[in-house]
């Protein structure tokens, strides 16, 4: 422990040579670091130790140091090196440049800086849950925004990977993270469900849109508990400018039950992202809380619910795919066009929760002045919508995009990258190259290029092109 006091700027430790300290709190300590062969600004952070809470300090960054080396991305910050618990405990990560969302705080934003925010949020979460990772943490100071708008997710000491020991669960008194910010599922030490983070990101979003926290500052774990039952002030009681579509996505992710949330956080990405697809239910309209007798009886039902030992037990979602399919409306007539929707269909029923995205690209007129162009745009929204009736999909599954690209191909692929698709769907080129062409130069570039799986479909007999 003596070597921990030594840590200082001017220390050379395994080469990293320490320049400011950063900040100090009650965790811990940040220096900047340099070492002659990093060719990017790094951070080296450093537990306090010898507190009271020493050891719930170091099984955070034993958790950390194992969680780090195994993310990468856009957004998280690189792992550079650790050291031994048994000398002197460090982390070095790439220094991310941009300020922590924490800054953002005060003011209520306009609903459309809170939507942009909040789906970077969302996209940061989509990644790391993709790579087996729930954060539990998240909050405004681990939150950091880059200039181009990408959110960076840090501080993973209270974090659980999927295939690694829980460290965290094995402590004996109560963790769960940030007051504020933290789960009714991690109120009871839950700490398998991805759909807490959704919750954090819901509180997050409240923040942002109205200046509050939904459910204050509880200072002890009972006010924690009133999370089991208690549902918070609807959004537009407190900032009239929310519009109902925002509130929407934001008591969505609130919901006090995980099964009643948005299932994975690219659907909130998405939903974000296209507020004029949000559809609206009892939650968008409301402008009260529940009534005492509803309230009484949701008290009544959580009163029972206690803290579950060793994690919890396993109570994760469903998959909940995010599939986009190619509609040439260009082609309603197409002979590809029922098998494209038969497949689709298929594809659907494999799963209870989904997210449909029917995407049409229209070429003609690019560049030049049409007074049609509203009309074309609408046109083709008509025919992706009679191509979605046979399909029978709830209206708040599926939604319409009409873009307009001298390439198709590459739309496709840019769009599937933006709205993190999982699966593409569309139509194999034909043999008739003069009447099939759009199918032949997108399927294959799409198929090439696609940040995704892609799924080919071929009418039953067809000869490859």
């Amino acid at each position: 422990m003596a070597a921990m006091t030594e840590v200082a700027p001017g220390r050379v430790i395994d080469g990293f040579a320490l320049g400011d300290c950063l900040h100090e709190g009650a965790m811990g300590r940040l220096f900047e670091v340099s070492r002659p062969d990093a060719s990017f600004p790094m951070l080296m952070k450093v537990p306090r130790m010898g507190l009271v809470d020493s050891a719930e300090l170091m099984l955070g960054f034993e958790t950390e140091a194992m969680i780090l080396p195994r993310l990468h991305g856009p957004h998280v910050p690189r792992f550079v090196a650790a050291g031994s618990v048994t000398t002197v405990p460090y982390l070095v990560t790439e220094r991310i440049t941009g300020a922590s969302l924490d800054g953002r705080l005060g003011a209520p934003l306009p609903a459309e800086e809170v939507a942009r925010i909040g789906a970077a949020i969302a996209d940061a979460l989509h990644s790391v849950h993709a790579q087996d990772v729930i954060h539990f943490d998240i909050k405004p100071d681990n939150v950091l925004l880059r200039p181009d708008g990408r959110a960076v997710l840090v501080d993973f000491a209270l974090s659980h990977h999927r295939h690694l020991p829980d460290l965290v669960s094995q402590e004996r008194r109560y963790t769960a993270g940030s007051a504020p910010y933290i789960s009714p599922e991690q109120v009871r030490g839950v700490r398998t469900d991805p759909r807490s983070d959704l919750f954090a990101l819901g509180v997050l979003l409240y923040e942002l849109a109205t200046g509050r926290l939904p459910f204050g500052v509880p200072a002890t774990y009972a006010g924690m508990r009133d999370r089991l039952w208690i549902d918070p002030p609807p959004p537009r009681s407190a900032t009239l400018a929310v519009p109902d579509w925002l509130q929407e996505v934001i008591l969505r992710c609130l919901e006090t039950e995980a099964a009643r949330r948005y299932q994975t956080a690219a659907l909130v990405a998405f939903d974000l992202r296209n507020p004029q697809q949000v559809a609206l239910t009892e939650r968008g309209e409301r402008r009260h809380r529940a009534g005492a007798l509803a309230q009484a009886a949701r008290w009544w039902r959580a009163r029972t619910l206690g803290v579950l030992p060793g994690g919890g037990a396993k109570e994760e979602p469903g998959a909940a795919p995010v599939v986009m399919v190619a509609v040439n409306t260009s082609h309603p007539d197409d002979p590809r066009q029922p098998e494209l929707q038969r497949v689709t269909r298929r594809i659907l029923s494999l799963s209870p929760e989904f997210r449909l995205i029917c995407v049409s690209v229209v070429t003609s007129g690019l560049g030049i002045p049409d007074p049609r162009a509203a009309d074309v745009q609408v046109e083709h929204r008509i025919r992706l919508r009679h191509w979605i009736g046979p399909l029978e999909v709830e209206p708040d599954r599926v939604s319409m995009h009409v873009l307009e690209a001298p390439d198709p191909s590459a739309a496709l692929v840019e769009f599937a990258a933006r709205n993190n698709v999982d699966l593409i769907v569309l139509g194999a080129p034909g043999p008739d190259e003069r009447t099939f062409a759009w199918w032949r130069s997108v399927a294959s570039a799409v198929t090439a290029n696609a940040p995704c799986s892609v799924h080919v479909v071929r009418r039953s007999g067809e000869p490859a092109a």
